[in-house]
């Protein structure tokens, strides 16, 4: 389902569209009063449903399961959850997708601070990634900053009890900022912020995609793991579900391998995604700090796609490093983005020809076995990923590296575009993935050396795939190159 030329549904119509039958409101209904389960609340599509119960009443529900309280991570995370398969009714098997929040255990991030790279004299070096050097590489100058006239907004997903503190983004801005328009506070925060020590990603997040996307209004949507259901992404896109009027562009800079999830769960998931795209709205996500990944099973290796990079309804970033660290040069993959080919969704009609044409004229392919060449291939774009300067409580902390530092940069800049869109009587671009293939990455800077990891064995020596002219799966696209990018995106 595309929307073209910027004809969005509302959120009215969507639900339209997926509003469930009388017959299944009512069955499920009956069944959760059954078992005392009246603390329910669905969104305003109708098509889905969040429950407040107690362990009883949930081993009353789902027939087999039993919930025991689990504690485990650095941060010693509390959940409940059962290791044991539950069912359902058969007079509800044609009325429920799913049930989340029995067994998956909640993911980490991947996010990584490296070490400092040794260097001989300084003379016209920076000594690190920040928001002068990200606006330098991708030509945006003083005057590419949000206007403050339009409605414009931008927003970040955090999950797992990652916090940002409103401190750390006025001292990055007061260190960072200083050449360029900002905002040094958030606009808005949906959901239930922590009051914790400040988190790294939830940092990075923030400062980059309002440096990026600067004197934009932003909104953080704040979904902590602890005592949450385990399915983050789910909860944040309820959150997307309940409200009509939303920032044109949000970022995520979260994901799981694709084997890790119930195939009811990804799908119910990517019908968001759907629902999100049919409404015109951008939803960025970071392809992976593991390479191709690796899964290997019985002596056999396979490369590990992620989700929700692999979805074919966001756009999904991956990362790079320059070519020289310490100067602002040209780029090359950084060897751990994420990119890959997803073992779940076919590949998309958008990305035919360049997917083909990638298959058919890289010259060196891993083995075939490896991967499924016939699915949906990710990432779509890129932005630098490799050694950022980031202030968390209150601390700046250098070379912190990960895709999830390349997903808030490229977030911040379409932010910038839409700026130019609405201030021209347009609307926001939307689901961008179409027009990006069909365009062929026209305003991107094409990455064309380098490789990411994957599985180290005698046949594949810890490499997966490499970059090439026009796309590929490791920088997709490329990186932003800003005033031909924005002239590329600024017409319908």
């Amino acid at each position: 389902m595309f929307c073209s030329k910027g004809k969005y549904l509302t959120l009215e119509d969507v639900a339209e569209l997926v509003r469930p039958s009388p017959l299944t409101l009512r069955t499920v209904q009956k069944w959760l009063l059954a078992a005392g389960a009246r603390n329910c609340h669905s969104v305003i599509t109708q098509d889905f449903l969040t429950c407040w119960m107690s362990v009883r009443q949930a081993e009353l529900l789902l027939s087999g399961s039993e919930f025991h309280r689990y504690v485990g991570g650095p941060a010693e995370t509390h959940v409940v959850r059962s290791l044991r398969p539950y069912q359902l009714p058969k007079a509800l098997a044609s009325h429920v997708d799913f049930v989340g929040g029995l067994h998956r255990f909640p993911p980490t991030s991947s996010l990584r601070q490296r070490p400092e790279p040794q260097v001989a004299g300084t003379v016209g070096l920076h000594l690190g990634v920040t928001p002068s050097v990200i606006r330098g590489r991708y030509n945006l100058t003083a005057q590419d900053v949000g206007s403050g006239t339009t409605n414009n907004s931008q927003a970040c997903a955090q999950f797992l009890e990652q916090y940002f503190h409103d401190s750390d983004l006025a001292e990055f801005m007061h260190l960072f900022g200083g050449n360029f328009a900002h905002q040094a506070s958030v606009a808005q925060v949906v959901g239930q912020q922590g009051r914790g020590r400040a988190g790294i990603e939830a940092s990075l997040d923030v400062e980059y995609l309002m440096s990026a996307g600067a004197n934009i209004s932003t909104w953080v949507y704040s979904n902590p793991g602890r005592h949450e259901s385990q399915e983050p992404f789910l909860q944040w896109l309820l959150l997307l579900s309940n409200e009509s009027a939303l920032p044109p562009v949000h970022t995520a800079s979260y994901g799981d391998d694709e084997d890790s999830l119930s195939s009811a769960y990804i799908q119910r998931v990517n019908t968001e995604f759907m629902k999100a795209a049919a409404r015109g709205l951008t939803l960025l996500f970071a392809s992976g700090d593991s390479g191709a990944g690796c899964w290997s099973t019985s002596g056999r290796h396979q490369f590990r796609p992620s989700f929700p990079a692999s979805s074919p309804y966001v756009t999904t970033v991956g990362g790079t490093s320059f070519k020289n660290p310490f100067r602002v040069t040209s780029e090359v993959v950084d060897y751990i983005s994420g990119g890959g080919f997803s073992n779940v969704f076919p590949r998309p009609s958008y990305q035919e020809e360049a997917v083909a044409k990638f298959l058919s004229s890289s010259p060196q392919l891993p083995p075939s076995s490896y991967f499924n060449a016939s699915g949906r291939a990710y990432p779509d774009v890129a932005a630098l990923s490799d050694g950022y300067w980031v202030v968390s409580n209150r601390v700046p902390i250098p070379w912190v590296s990960g895709t999830s530092a390349s997903t808030p940069v490229f977030g911040g800049i379409l932010s910038l575009i839409n700026e130019h869109r609405i201030l021209n009587g347009r609307p926001p671009l939307g689901f961008l993935n179409p027009r990006l293939y069909q365009q062929h990455g026209a305003g991107l800077f094409d990455v064309t050396r380098g490789c990411h990891e994957s599985c180290l064995n005698e046949e594949v020596q810890g490499q997966g795939f490499c970059s090439g002219p026009g796309w590929d799966p490791v920088t997709g696209w490329g990186t932003p190159n800003f005033p031909a990018l924005l002239k590329t995106l600024i017409n319908p």
